[in-house]
């Protein structure tokens, strides 16, 4: 059984109303050195199927590619 870590994330120059909260709370916590965050999705995928067919999961359904990209990653966990 193969096992795939995808993770998702917004396209440069993309609103993450997410990332933009974080990073104002993370100031308020004195993390005054942060200049961006990025708030994204991690999914696993396992089961009888390929990097390839991961990735047209991702184009499909998983991933919306006209906002966010994503990266395919074969799991290195048990």
């Amino acid at each position: 059984m193969a096992k795939f870590d995808v993770f998702v994330t917004a396209k440069p120059g993309i609103y993450d109303p997410a990332g933009v909260a974080a990073k104002g709370t993370l100031a308020d916590l004195g993390f005054d050195g942060v200049e961006r965050v990025s708030i994204g999705k991690f999914i696993r995928v396992e089961g009888d199927v390929t990097a390839e067919q991961v990735a047209e999961m991702c184009d499909r359904l998983l991933a919306n590619p006209v906002i966010e990209d994503y990266r395919v990653e074969i799991s290195e966990e048990d």
